[in-house]
This record gives structure tokens, C-alpha cells and sequence, in this order.
């Protein structure tokens, strides 16, 4: 799971970027084509595993984890010079999602590129510079396509116009002002598009960066796009308390009136983002949060712990964590009817407490 951060230059990237992963990392650097970026990988905060840890007391604890991807400025005139550098480009694609890091703070010393702080005009710039890229690609794609979908064979001519029935249907909403995360796009046109990486098909979290003395009232953004969603963190301050020890974070932020931090919402609506969910597994060596795509079957879920699991899958056995915690220990959720025995097809749930049965 790769998330990149992206925004316009001193919207305090790398400060949210910091803040996300504990890093002191410098800002980026761009020159002669070449770009160095930020990377780390964080644990997804999820109590439920401390919960599983007082009750199985295992040798160890491992959580989910997401790779936030620290990219250069963006800048807002990007597509009056040919687009965005290959480079970063080339980031930006590889990534799952998109964090936008949009400036709300003000500060004399770290001047804003267009001279004065303006959150929706610099949420539409960076959307407009993502749907540019889209735009380009589409463009180069039909014309190669209308050149040569009249020598093709029948079948091939039958997919390709499919492709470009949609990819003419995806223009129009781009020129429109819509991003492809807003559009319906069937079984086929998904197949036939995973391969181009767009940029506005990518789920989009918006993390307005506010000043401290916005905290109390934090300013309001709308983003209504689908599969986008929208946070508010001060980065200075999250990258001070994510080089605290816990008790000294809770000492800071109970002076700033802070309950937690606003990391930890940022990291979880990031998963969220991607339409993924934890299943767990619980047991004397190791209790363990599992990444799958919401609406797994658990065969498949089973392969994300090994293939052999997958291949020689009998069945699962299953509890709610919810249920689980009540309970208190397995043997009591047992003598209560919550654990269940689950076959090849069911959908795993948030949350599970899963033990597979195998055979190979």
C-alpha cells in the first residue's frame, strides 16, 4: 500500500509527512529530471490488537502498515509547460492513493507561491494539473487507437472500441471538471483501464494543514467526490508530538486540548481510502492484523497468509472481534455460540478473529 503525498510547494509536505511516520526527513529535492523523495512505512493504529494481545499474551504484535511516499511541490502552472516532470509523474502513478496536503496555515517566514492563502483555489490548482496528466494520456491513447482500430481483427476491434467508448466518456467528464473516481465505470472498462494508472481514478484524502492557533476552529472544506474524504491536522505540531515518548504527547496534548492525534485519523481514513479492512488472527506466538480488499472471500483471504493455507483451505473458523471482547476468551465465546465455521465463499468482515483449517 503506497500513499503519496503530493500539494504545492511550502503546504508543509513534509511536515505532514513526518508527522504521519515519526521521520525528521528534509524536504525533497527535484533538479536535472532526478527526484529523491521521502519514504517510510507506519503501523495502522487498531486498539483491537492491544485487546488481543492482554488476552492471548502473544510473543509478539504486528499490525497493518501503509508506505507514505514524500514527493516535491507540484506546481500550478505545470500544464502551460508540458505537464508534470516525468519524474514525479512517475511517483505519483505508481502510488494506491493520493494525500493533498493543502496549506491553511499563514506564516510570513514561508511565503505561499501565489501570494496569499486561498484553500479552494489551491485544492482546484492540484486537481486541475491531476486531470492534465489524465487528459494527455487519453489524448495520445485515441488517436493511436482511432488510427489503427480499422486494421485490427474483429475481436480485437470489438475490445478496443469498448476502450474507447470509455476512454472518450472519461474526457468528457475530465473537461467537465470531474474527477474518474466519480464515474461508473463497468467490469470491462476497469480491465481495460487498470493499465493506465490515471491520476484522478486514485482515492484522494485532503489534509488541510492548519496553524495552531486555527485548532479551535478549524476552517470547514467540502470535497464531494466519491472515494475522497477530508482531514484536518496541524503538521507542525503532529511532527512535534510524533517525536514525544506516549507520556510526554499526552502531557503536550492535553495543554493544546487535544483527545488523540490527528495522525492516527489521517493514517486510518488513508486504509479506508483503498477499500481495505483488517482481518485478525490471534494465538500464543503472534496476534496479527491482516490487509485484504473489502468483499474478500476468505480462500483468498487465507492466501494473504500463505499460499499452502489457500491451496489446502477446509474451512474457517470465525468470531467477531466485538464478540470475542465480550466474551473474554475464546472458550467463553464458544460456550456462546459466537464462533462460527465458514467455507471458501464467505466474506470476511472487518474485524474477524479468523483461524484456518488446511490440508495440503
Amino acid at each position: 500500500m503506497k500513499i503519496a503525498i503530493i500539494g504545492l510547494a511550502n503546504s508543509g509536505k513534509t511536515t505532514v509527512f513526518n508527522a504521519l511516520t515519526g521521520d525528521t526527513a528534509e524536504t525533497t529535492t527535484y533538479s536535472s529530471g532526478q527526484l529523491t523523495p521521502n519514504l517510510a512505512t507506519v503501523k495502522v493504529p487498531d486498539p483491537r490488537l492491544d485487546v488481543l494481545a492482554r488476552m492471548f499474551n502473544p510473543k509478539k504484535v504486528t499490525c497493518a502498515d501503509v508506505q507514505y511516499i514524500d514527493i516535491g511541490g507540484l506546481s500550478s502552472g505545470a500544464r502551460e509547460s508540458g505537464g508534470l516532470p516525468p519524474a514525479v509523474l512517475n511517483y505519483i502513478s505508481g502510488a494506491d492513493a493520493l494525500l493533498h496536503v493543502v496549506r491553511a496555515f499563514e506564516d510570513d517566514a514561508v511565503p505561499h507561491p501565489d501570494g496569499s492563502v486561498d484553500i479552494l483555489r489551491d485544492i482546484e490548482a492540484v486537481d486541475l494539473e491531476l486531470a492534465f496528466s489524465d487528459l494527455a494520456i487519453i489524448e495520445r491513447r485515441l488517436t493511436r487507437l482511432n488510427a489503427e482500430i480499422g486494421k485490427m481483427s474483429a475481436k480485437e476491434r470489438e475490445m478496443r472500441i469498448v476502450e474507447r467508448d470509455a476512454l472518450v466518456r472519461i474526457q468528457a467528464a475530465l473537461e467537465g471538471g470531474a474527477p474518474i473516481r466519480d464515474l461508473d465505470l463497468t467490469a470491462e472498462e476497469e480491465r481495460l483501464l487498470r493499465g493506465y494508472q490515471f491520476l484522478t481514478a486514485k482515492p484522494l484524502l485532503l489534509a488541510i494543514n492548519i496553524g495552531e492557533n486555527q485548532l479551535k476552529h478549524p476552517p470547514t472544506v467540502r470535497y464531494e467526490h466519491r472515494r475522497s474524504g477530508v482531514a484536518t491536522l496541524c503538521g507542525k505540531i503532529e511532527a512535534e508530538l510524533a517525536q514525544l515518548d506516549e507520556e510526554e504527547a499526552r502531557a503536550f496534548m492535553d495543554d493544546l486540548g487535544i483527545t488523540e492525534p490527528a495522525r492516527n485519523r489521517v493514517i486510518a481514513l488513508s486504509y479506508e481510502l483503498l477499500g481495505l479492512i483488517s482481518f485478525l488472527t490471534a494465538g500464543p506466538d503472534e496476534v496479527r492484523a491482516w490487509t485484504i480488499r473489502r468483499g474478500t472471500p476468505a480462500v483468498e483471504a487465507a492466501g494473504v497468509i500463505h499460499s499452502d493455507i489457500q491451496r489446502g483451505f477446509i474451512r474457517a473458523e470465525v468470531v467477531a472481534f466485538d464478540d470475542l471482547a465480550r466474551a473474554g476468551s475464546m472458550v467463553e465465546a464458544r460456550k456462546h455460540g459466537h464462533v462460527r465455521m465458514e467455507g471458501k465463499q464467505y466474506i470476511v468482515q472487518d474485524g474477524d478473529v479468523c483461524h484456518f483449517l488446511f490440508n495440503i
